[in-house]
Order: C-alpha cells, then sequence, then structure tokens
C-alpha cells in the first residue's frame, strides 16, 4: 500500500512466513497465499527471512515473483553467506528475467549460535562496518555502467562490471537495522532506510528532518477491539515454554533492540501497544492490537514522529491485511 503524506509516500511490507513452521508442501503453498493476499492489500512489498534455519530467501523470493505481479520481495541479506558480488548478481538476474525489483535488508548480526557455527566472532560493531563495505560494494555493481573497482577493509574488487546490466528503476532500496548507533551509523553512511522496533509512540522521539525511516510492528486491528484482542491472545497465548526460551535468547544475544524491547511491559494500559508475542518468544516484534480507530491513532502519531516505512508481521489472511489498510488510511487522514 503506497499512500501519499504530504511529503513523501508510505511503504508497507508484510512478512513470508518461515520455513521452520511447515513441511515442504505446505510451506510452498503458504508463501504463494501470503504473497498474493499482500499483494491483493497493496503492500510495496514482502520481508524474506535469512537464517540457518531457513530455507534460501533467494529461492523463496523467486516464488514470490513468480506468483505475484507487482510485490517486491525484501530479501534478508547476511554477508557472511555469501560475496557480495553473488547478491549483486541474483539482484540483476531476476531484475532481467521478471522486471521486478528486489528491495535489500542488511543484516549485520543474526542468532549467536549461527554466527559461531559459521565462525564469524566479528564483534556487533565492526559487523556493521563491514556491512557498509558490503553493501557499498553491492550497490556499486547495480549502480555503473563501467567496471567497477573497490578496496576496503574487509572486500576488494578490481575491474568487475555486473552484467546483465539492471535498469536504473529496479536498483534495489536498502534497509539497515537503525535500532543501535552503529546500525544507524551505517545507514546513514549507505542513505537506507533505518528500520527501528518502535517503543510505544508516546515515547518515541520526533526523528531527524534528513533520513529514511521505517519500523517494524505487527497489527491486528477489527472494527470492533473485543474482536481484535479476542484475536490476538487466541493467536499467540502466552506460555511459560516461550518465556524461558525468549530468556535464553536474551542470554546469548547482542541485539541491542532485543535488549531494550525487553525491559518493557507486555501491555501498555489503554494503548494498543503489546509485547507480549514477542516476550513469549512467538514472533520479534511489538503489535498494535484494538479497533480500527485506535490503531490508526497509534500509526499516526509515528506517522507524525516521521516514520514512512513499515514492515507488518506475517499476516493470517487477508482480513489481516484489509483491515491493517484500514487503520493505514484512517492514519494517514489524521496527519495530512
Amino acid at each position: 500500500m503506497t499512500m501519499r503524506s504530504v511529503d513523501r509516500p508510505i511503504r508497507v511490507f508484510s512478512t513470508c512466513p518461515p520455513s521452520s513452521d511447515y513441511n515442504s508442501s505446505e510451506y510452498l503453498r503458504r508463501v504463494i497465499d501470503i504473497a498474493r493476499c499482500s499483494e491483493a492489500g497493496g503492500c510495496t512489498g514482502t520481508l524474506v527471512y535469512s537464517d540457518n534455519r531457513l530455507v534460501d530467501p533467494w529461492l523463496v523470493s523467486q516464488i514470490i515473483i513468480q506468483n505475484t505481479r507487482t510485490l517486491c520481495p525484501l530479501v534478508a541479506v547476511q554477508p557472511i553467506y555469501m560475496h557480495p558480488y553473488s547478491v549483486a548478481k541474483l539482484v540483476a538476474s531476476l531484475g532481467y528475467m521478471h522486471g521486478r525489483r528486489v528491495f535489500l535488508n542488511m543484516v549485520a548480526g543474526g542468532f549467536k549460535n549461527d554466527l559461531e557455527a559459521l565462525n564469524d566472532p566479528t564483534p556487533h560493531d565492526q559487523r556493521y562496518e563491514r556491512l557498509v563495505e558490503y553493501t557499498t560494494v553491492i550497490m556499486s555493481l547495480l549502480s555503473s555502467n563501467a567496471s567497477v573497482t573497490y578496496e576496503g577493509k574487509s572486500y576488494k574488487i578490481d575491474r568487475l562490471k555486473m552484467t546483465p546490466q539492471l535498469p536504473p528503476e529496479l536498483v534495489p532500496g536498502v534497509f539497515v537495522s537503525g535500532s543501535s548507533e552503529s546500525g544507524l551509523a551505517a545507514a546513514t553512511a549507505l542513505g537506507a532506510t533505518a528500520v527501528k522496533y518502535p517503543k510505544p509512540s508516546i515515547e518515541e522521539p520526533a526523528l531527524p528532518q534528513t533520513g529514511d525511516w521505517g519500523l517494524r510492528i505487527g497489527v491486528i486491528a477489527r472494527p470492533d477491539a473485543s474482536e481484535a484482542w479476542q484475536i490476538a491472545r487466541s493467536r499467540f497465548p502466552e506460555d511459560r515454554k516461550g518465556q524461558l526460551t525468549h530468556q535464553l535468547a536474551m542470554k546469548v544475544s547482542d541485539s541491542e533492540w532485543h535488549h531494550a524491547l525487553s525491559e518493557l511491559p507486555g501491555e501498555v494500559p489503554n494503548s494498543p501497544y503489546w509485547l507480549v508475542p514477542f516476550q513469549h518468544y512467538k514472533t520479534m516484534c511489538p503489535y498494535l492490537v484494538g479497533s480500527i480507530e485506535v490503531v490508526a491513532d497509534e500509526i499516526g502519531r509515528y506517522l507524525a514522529r516521521g516514520y514512512r516505512t513499515f514492515i507488518l508481521d506475517i499476516p493470517q489472511s487477508l482480513e489481516d491485511i484489509e483491515f491493517t489498510n484500514a487503520a493505514f488510511n484512517y492514519a494517514m487522514e489524521s496527519v495530512r
């Protein structure tokens, strides 16, 4: 859903389900269903996860492109998985074969055990320094008609040219986590969208005038608030096992946003902001739950603070997307 505010468009992305939640035949059908629902609901694209447990995100992105007309995969890209040339080649190849734009969600870290298994002990801040070099190489290859030479601390290429050439309108948008100082510095250096995991809107400060800002949230909105909360609690029931898993993940994570959210209360009185699913390890972002109007008010306050890109959690149905769309439309009216 691309909606126009007074200054620039609003972009909303859904999220593709992880393969670890399904068997192979069920997963393929679920990816296609959610991609089509996301497109029907007007989403710009859909986030495709990447970590050691999951199937390859580029193969999933190919399935999404083949089964939709306009939806753009937002592919999570981790430098330790492949050379930047390979990423650029995949983007250029998808553009050549399908004429579809791809977005890149540049990931500096990941699960600690995944990094250790791949023998990557690089400290947190240095991973973001490496990410800047990595992304610079990718974007240089995709944006240039000529050969590219680059020499940095982690990557070096010499007169390397990308073929097939990517049309300018298909050059990918880049997202980077902006929840830490090093992540924000990386996003600024790359001119990327800095994505945060927000606190309740009343606790979020106004953003700087420069830069592009996004946030990661889930939304369960319905015409009646009680129906929305009934769906939310049924979809994400509290359980002790989930709490313990979350606590264990906290101990091995060096993610600043993970620790910051874990210090917040699960529910905020008289607010749609809800962290219980995150605290029970059922999802990895805050949720907004309530009537369409109440959720719209919260979204409107995020908009007023300067956020223009929203990455939603995994939708369960077209109904989820339609009511979320309604909340965004209400919110847009409030800030015109």
